[in-house]
Parts: structure tokens; sequence; C-alpha cells
């Protein structure tokens, strides 16, 4: 997605590598002057056009640690997501890019699978995570979280003519539910309806693929990705059924425990509210037309 710290040590010995191999010489069998001569001259010819002072730049903001490398998983619009040339958009892209802005660092944004994604931060492989994640006991034994930058509710979705009703205890353990694996919704549908048919997906794509198949009979998500959804093709067959269920989810950031990060990026998030950077960035996103949510079949909330 873009360069590492790790990645760019190891681009640079390989093209070390290639390098003395293009000269036709194995470089540590000559003098390190004469060598390194050879190898910067090996190394200007295989440039290919590229902008060497844009390279170097880039290079020397991360050996001086300007370089923030965060992860984000790609797949969980409006939050994250892939755009079809490859690059990251959503709203944790742009809040993590105006973090960066803030503290005057370059964002470097890679998308990595959720099972991997706490595993990855925990190996170093970037240095936080910006990924709609939500602050639950469990991984706060495993990450440090920054203050909340999102609120979150949970909403059920069925059939539009279908008598799901959620605030119906009944309903929920007599039909099959999907939700995203290790997700906040899919604990809280463990552990509020244990006798319930749940099928989990590694991604909420393929949960919605599935319900958008008839493959289940409802499905319980964030809102906002949701209400994204219903209003794609697939998904205008479909309605939210009964109402937001309030499980005090909030969205942070995740860093390594005891990482002086988590403060900088406290302050960067409390710069950006203060200067409407955040609202405006909220707007963008969230600005959901009030019939979005209009399909709203209940005013019972489900039992809990």
């Amino acid at each position: 997605m873009s360069v590492h710290f790790d990645h760019y040590s190891m681009t640079k010995k390989s093209v070390t590598k290639k390098a003395a191999v293009a000269t036709g010489i194995k470089a540590r069998h000559l003098p390190l002057s004469l060598a390194t001569m050879m190898l910067v001259f090996a190394l200007i010819g295989c440039g290919n056009g590229r902008n060497d002072t844009t390279d170097t730049a880039t290079q020397d903001k991360a050996a001086s640690g300007d370089v923030l490398r965060i992860a984000t998983e790609g797949a969980y619009a409006p939050f994250n997501y892939t755009n079809s040339d490859g690059t990251l958009g959503g709203f944790d892209v742009d809040i993590a890019n105006a973090l960066c802005a803030d503290m005057n660092m370059t964002c470097d944004i890679t998308s990595q699978d959720w099972d991997g994604i706490i595993p990855g931060l925990k190996a170093g492989k970037y240095d936080a995570i910006v990924a709609a994640m939500s602050v639950t006991p469990e991984r706060a034994q495993q990450v440090s979280f920054t203050e909340p930058y999102f609120s979150n509710t949970l909403v059920f979705l069925a059939k539009k003519d279908s008598s799901f009703d959620p605030s119906k205890s009944e309903d929920i353990n007599s039909h099959s539910i999907a939700a995203q694996r290790s997700t906040i919704s899919s604990q809280w549908l463990e552990k509020a309806y244990p006798k319930a048919e749940m099928k989990l997906y590694d991604t909420l794509s393929n949960a919605f693929l599935d319900l958008g198949s008839n493959r289940v009979d409802a499905m319980v998500s964030d809102k906002l990705p949701a209400l994204e959804w219903l209003g794609t093709k697939s998904g205008s067959a479909y309605a939210l059924k009964g109402e937001e269920i309030d499980i005090n989810d909030n969205f942070a950031i995740a860093v390594r425990p005891n990482d002086a990060l988590q403060a900088k990026l406290n302050q960067a998030l409390a710069n950006i509210k203060a200067d409407g950077t955040y609202d405006k960035i909220h707007q963008k996103y969230f600005a959901i037309p009030k019939t979005s949510a209009a399909e709203n079949t209940a005013t019972e909330k489900p039992a809990e």
C-alpha cells in the first residue's frame, strides 16, 4: 500500500544486491571504496526515470520518524474501503490523514485483513490501527486505545416484506442471522442470543452478499455500514428492522501498549475537533438523508 519502515529496509537491501549483480562482480570481493562507487553507479543506472527528489524526501521522512504507518481494513464502507484503483478511502482514512497533517507527519496507510489487524500491530508491521475498531475489554488487554473518535449503534436488517421483528427474542432465535466475525456485532449477538442460528463472515461485504442472496434471513451490523448498503442496488429490497441498539460502542485508534504515540494522537484528535476539521469529515460521510432510515418497521427495543 505504501513504504513501510521494514519494507523500505528490505527493498533497499534487495536493490543493492541486484545492483551488485548487475556489475558482474561480487561487491564483497572488492575494496570497500571501489565496491561502494560501483554500487552507486549501478543504482543510478537503474533509476528508470523515477523522481529521485521525491523518493529521497520520503526516505528521509521515514528515517527521521516522520512517517506514521497506519492499518485499516479496507472493506468496511463508509468507514474504510478499497477503490477500484486499489487506493484506500473512507471516514477512517480521512481522519487518519487529518491527524497526520496536524502532527506534521506523512500517513502511510495500508490494508490488513480484520482477523490479523491486532497481531500485525503487535508484530510492528504498523504503528496504529484506524479501522472502526470498537473499544472492548478484551482488546484493551492487547492494545492501548486513544480517546474515541466515533460512537456506534447496531441495527438489524431483513427483507422489506419480511415479518422478522427483532423486538421478539423468538424471532431472532428462529431465524438465521448474519454478522461479521470478531466484531462488536457478532459478540453482542452471541452474548444476547446464544440460541440464535448465527452465520459469521470474514468481511462485512460477504455478510451483505449472503443477505442479499437470501442465504440468511436477517443480519446485525453497525448502523452506518448498514445504511450504506441499503442505498445500493443489492440492498434496495431490504430495510432496517426494529430500533437502533445502543451498546455504548465507541471507535478508537489502537496503538501498542505504553506507546507515546497514544498521547500524540489524542492531542491531534482534540485539535481537529476544535478547528472544525473533524466535523467536515463527518459531514462528508454521514450526512445521511432521513429517508435512508425510514424503513424502520418496529418501535419496540430489541429484547436484551
